[in-house]
C-alpha cells in the first residue's frame, strides 16, 4: 500500500533546505581543499626559490672567503705591490665571477684597491659589516647603490694575519638585478623582504622597493634605501582560511592575483624573509563550479522526486477508479481471450494453406524449368544428331580401314585409325554428358560453381546450331576459374536461355555475332550480346509470357526469362536486360563471387 505523500508546501521547503546544505558544504569543502593544494604548490615553490637566491648569492659570499686568502691582496695589505695590479686582479676576477664590485680595505676600514671602474671606498670601519669583518666575523649587508642606482648584495670576508689579529677586509659586491633576471617572471609572485618589511628582491617589478603591509608602518633611513621614499605596494584585507594567512589585494594590477595564500620563508642565511602570493582565484572557481554541480544535481533529483510525489499523489486518486475497473476488466479479457484463442486456430490453418502453395508453386517453378531444357534439347535435337551421326560414321570408316591395314601388317598406320576413332569416341562422350547434364533436375543446395566452365558446356551444346546458323562467336575463356554461389544445372539454364534467345533473335539478320564475356570482381558479371534488332519494351522483358521473339521467328511460352529472372535472384544475384548503343540487345547477370577455398 502506497504511503500519503508528502506535503507541498513541506516538500519545497525541504528541497530548499537540501540544496542550500549540499551546495554550501560542497563549496565549503571544495575551496578549503583547493586552498591546501595551493598552499602545498606555494611552499614548494617558494622554497626552490628561496634555495635558488641564497645559492646565488652563496656565490659571492665563498669568493670573498677566497679572496681573503688571495696571495695578491695580502702583498698589498702588506705594502710589497702597488695599487694597480691589485686592481687589476680585483677587476679580472671580478669579470670571471659576475661580480658587480671588489674592493680591499685595510685594518682601519679604509680602502686601498678596487676593481677596475670602482672608486676606491674611503673609511668604511663605521658600516655594521664592516665592522663585523674588522672584528673577525664574516659580515653581510644589502641596500642602494646611489652611485649606480643598483640594489646590491655586500659580503665582507676579514683577511687574518697568520696567527694574528685582521690585517684587512675584502668587500664583494653583487648586483641583485642581474640575479633577479634568471628567475623574473615566474608563475607565481615571490619576493623576499629585509628586517624592516622592505621588498628588496622578488619576480614582480610593482612590487619592487615597497614596504610590506605592516602595523605599524617601519621608521626607515634614507641612506639604506638611496634616499626613496618607500610606501606599502597595496592595501589589502587579511584573512584566514583552511588555517593559511589570505591577502585580498585592493589593486593587484596585471600581474598581482587578487586573492592568494601568503605564505613565508625565513632566510637567517641572508637576513631576509622569502614571501609568496599564491593565487586562489582557480581553488575559487574550481569550488563554485563544483558547488553548482551539486547544487545542479541536487535540483534534478528534488525534481524528480517532486514529481514522483506528485505522480503518487495522482496514483493514489487513480487506485480507487482502477479497482472498480477490474472487475470489469477480467470480463473482457476472458472474451478476448477467447477470440484470440479462434482467430489464433484460423490463422494456423491459412499458415498450412499457404506452405502448402508454395510448395506447389516451387513444384511448378521446376517443372517450367525443366519443360524449358527439355524444350531447348527439341531445338538441338537436329544439331545434336548430326554432331553423333559424324563421329559414329567416321568411327565405322576408320574401323574398316585399321582391319585392312592390320591385315597387311601396317600397324603405324592402323594404330593412327584407332586414335582417331578414341578421339572421336571422347567427343561423344562429353556431348552425351553435356546433355545428360543439362536434362536432369538438380536438386543440390547452392555451392560454388566454375561459370567459365558453364559457358562452357553451354556453347559444346550450342555449337552445331552456332555453326548451321552462320553465328561468329566472340569468347575468351578466363585464365583461371571464375567461381561464384549457385547451382549448376540451374546456372547452365540461365546461359543457354539466354544464348538461345539470341540465336533466335538473329535468324535472318544480315551480321551474325555473339559476345559473351566475364568480368571478374564483386559482384562477377557475365554478359551476353547479339546484334539481333533489340529489344521493343526493356521494362517488360522479365515478365511472365511476354515473348521477345519476332512474328514468324521460334514459337514459346514467353517464360523463358522469367524463370531465368527467378533463378539469378535465388543465387542472390541481378539479372537486367537493355539495348546495346551500337544496337542489339544486352543482357548482364551480376552473381556473387565464391572463394577458392569455400568451393574446395
Amino acid at each position: 500500500m502506497l504511503r500519503a505523500p508528502i506535503p507541498r508546501l513541506q516538500a519545497f521547503v525541504l528541497l530548499a533546505l537540501t540544496l542550500a546544505t549540499v551546495t554550501g558544504g560542497v563549496w565549503w569543502f571544495a575551496l578549503t581543499s583547493g586552498v591546501e593544494q595551493v598552499a602545498r604548490r606555494g611552499e614548494s615553490d617558494l622554497a626552490l626559490a628561496a634555495d635558488r637566491l641564497t645559492g646565488q648569492l652563496a656565490r659571492f659570499r665563498e669568493l670573498a672567503v677566497l679572496l681573503a686568502d688571495h696571495p695578491a691582496l695580502v702583498a698589498r695589505l702588506r705594502g710589497q705591490i702597488g695599487a694597480e695590479p691589485t686592481a687589476a686582479t680585483l677587476t679580472e676576477t671580478a669579470d670571471q665571477t659576475g661580480s658587480l664590485e671588489i674592493a680591499l680595505l685595510d685594518a682601519t676600514g679604509r680602502g686601498l684597491s678596487a676593481s677596475d671602474g670602482a672608486a676606491v671606498p674611503g673609511d668604511l670601519s663605521h658600516l655594521p659589516h664592516v665592522a663585523r669583518a674588522l672584528g673577525g666575523a664574516l659580515g653581510i649587508d644589502h641596500g642602494i647603490d646611489a652611485a649606480r642606482n643598483r640594489r646590491i648584495f655586500t659580503f665582507a670576508a676579514p683577511v687574518f694575519v697568520p696567527d694574528g689579529p685582521v690585517e684587512g677586509v675584502v668587500l664583494v659586491t653583487a648586483d641583485i638585478e642581474a640575479i633577479e633576471a634568471e628567475w623574473r617572471g615566474d608563475g607565481m609572485a615571490v619576493f623576499f623582504t629585509d628586517q624592516r618589511g622592505v621588498v628588496f628582491a622578488t619576480n614582480r617589478s610593482e612590487m619592487l622597493l615597497s614596504t610590506r603591509p605592516l602595523d605599524p608602518p617601519p621608521v626607515l633611513s634614507t641612506r639604506e634605501y638611496g634616499g626613496l621614499r618607500l610606501a606599502p605596494f597595496t592595501a589589502h584585507e587579511v584573512t584566514r582560511l583552511a588555517g593559511h594567512e589570505i591577502w585580498q589585494l585592493s589593486a593587484p594590477g596585471p600581474y598581482l592575483p587578487a586573492r592568494a595564500v601568503h605564505l613565508t620563508r625565513p632566510l637567517p642565511a641572508i637576513g631576509m624573509t622569502g614571501e609568496a602570493l599564491a593565487a586562489i582565484g582557480p581553488a575559487r572557481r574550481m569550488a563554485l563550479l563544483q558547488a553548482t554541480v551539486a547544487g545542479a544535481v541536487v535540483l534534478v533529483f528534488g525534481v524528480l522526486l517532486w514529481g514522483l510525489s506528485e505522480r503518487r499523489r495522482a496514483l493514489s486518486d487513480r487506485l480507487a477508479i482502477e479497482a472498480r475497473a477490474n472487475a470489469a476488466l477480467e470480463a473482457r479479457v476472458s472474451a478476448r481471450t477467447a477470440e484470440l484463442s479462434a482467430a489464433n486456430t484460423r490463422l494456423r490453418r491459412e499458415v498450412a494453406e499457404r506452405q502448402e502453395a508454395e510448395a506447389r508453386l516451387k513444384q511448378a517453378q521446376a517443372d517450367l524449368v525443366q519443360a524449358g531444357k527439355l524444350s531447348a534439347l527439341g531445338q538441338m535435337s537436329a544439331g545434336i544428331s548430326h554432331e553423333l551421326n559424324q563421329p559414329l560414321m567416321a568411327i565405322g570408316s576408320f574401323s574398316e580401314n585399321a582391319v585392312a591395314y592390320l591385315e597387311r601388317g601396317q600397324l603405324d598406320i592402323a594404330r593412327q585409325n584407332l586414335d582417331r576413332i578414341a578421339d572421336l569416341s571422347r567427343r561423344m562422350g562429353r556431348i552425351i554428358k553435356n546433355l545428360r547434364a543439362f536434362a536432369r533436375q538438380e536438386r543440390e543446395p547452392i555451392r560454388s560453381v566454375d561459370l567459365g566452365a558453364v559457358v562452357g558446356s553451354v556453347l559444346e551444346l550450342t555449337e552445331a546450331r552456332l555453326a548451321a546458323t552462320g553465328v561468329a562467336l566472340h569468347w575468351v575463356p578466363p585464365p583461371a576459374p571464375v567461381l561464384v554461389r549457385g547451382g549448376e544445372v540451374r546456372l547452365q539454364q540461365v546461359v543457354m536461355n539466354l544464348v538461345s534467345n539470341a540465336l533466335d533473335a538473329m535468324e535472318g539478320r544480315p551480321a551474325r555475332q555473339l559476345h559473351l564475356a566475364i568480368t571478374p570482381g564483386n559482384p562477377v558479371t557475365l554478359s551476353v550480346r547479339d546484334t539481333g534488332p533489340g529489344i521493343a519494351a526493356p521494362d517488360r522483358i522479365f515478365d511472365p509470357f511476354y515473348s521477345t521473339k519476332e512474328v514468324g521467328g521460334s514459337e514459346g511460352m514467353g517464360l523463358g526469362l522469367s524463370i531465368s529472372y527467378g533463378l539469378v535472384q535465388s543465387f542472390g544475384g541481378a539479372i537486367r536486360g537493355a539495348n546495346h548503343p551500337e544496337g542489339g540487345a544486352l543482357f548482364t547477370v551480376e552473381l556473387t563471387p565464391a572463394c577458392l577455398e569455400t568451393a574446395a
